[in-house]
């Protein structure tokens, strides 16, 4: 922990590459198929579909390998909250999965496509596109987090199902139902920019044409947020900044 994050992963990962990749490999059966697949996901919307079609697979064989992936416990699939919303399951969205490690989702994202410069020591490739991609891979970590962090709040015990909604026009980063009746709707923000009010005007309208009636709303930020949102702080609007993330440790 005393490390930066770059110097943490040229220690223990670019410069551990030969021993890493072992064990990859065993956890992946060292089948080209399931890395082209894990690196479809690794770097894309973890949508099904998009993955196939970035491995340039049929859906049938995509299929069939995700259920292999699963039953390595590599992925595990995630399934839309479509049924907070009053319109019901109007019609079906492709799932999509998360990666059981994070570090795996790093391996495929980063190491995996370029990994002969990084076998002969050879890092540049890889900090150009790390660097790149940084915040945008980030993203998901923090909303996962952002997941963890809200249980705490309202008390793990208390969640009766948490997730996210997506369809073909909208997504919504966090949704929470807990036992004594509530629900609660979310949004998370790794960005370097303060998150405004009309960040939270989105989120409702989102939720107001889904149909979904939220009794909390809670907002997730990397850099904090603006005078006027703040004023807007009370019992049906919670802001947490990364300084409470320490909870978590």
């Amino acid at each position: 922990m005393s490390l930066s994050l770059d110097e943490a992963i040229e220690k223990y990962i670019l410069n551990k590459y030969r021993y890493l990749r072992n064990d990859v490999n065993e956890l992946t059966r060292g089948e080209l198929l399931y890395s082209t697949i894990l690196t479809g996901l690794a770097i894309g919307d973890r949508r099904t579909n998009s993955a196939f079609k970035k491995a340039k697979v049929s859906f049938d064989e995509g299929i069939e390998k995700i259920d292999e992936l699963c039953g390595l416990n590599a992925l595990k699939l995630e399934k839309s909250l479509q049924k907070f919303s009053a319109l019901g399951d109007q019609y079906t969205v492709s799932e999509k999965l998360l990666f059981t490690t994070p570090f795996v989702r790093f391996w495929f994202a980063f190491i995996s496509p370029i990994f002969k410069g990084i076998k002969d020591g050879n890092y540049e490739e890889f900090n150009k596109k790390y660097g790149n991609r940084k915040t945008e891979f980030t993203n998901l970590v923090f909303e996962q987090l952002s997941h963890e962090l809200i249980k705490l709040s309202v008390g793990d015990n208390n969640v009766k199902q948490i997730g996210r909604y997506w369809d073909d026009d909208l997504d919504i980063d966090l949704l929470v139902s807990t036992k004594d009746g509530k629900k609660i709707a979310g949004v998370c923000k790794y960005t370097n920019s303060k998150i405004k009010k009309s960040e939270l005007n989105l989120l409702k309208e989102k939720c107001k044409k889904v149909k979904i009636d939220i009794d909390m709303f809670v907002m997730f930020s990397k850099k904090g947020y603006t005078t006027e949102l703040k004023s807007l702080k009370g019992d049906n609007l919670k802001l947490f900044t990364v300084k409470s993330f320490s909870q978590l440790i």
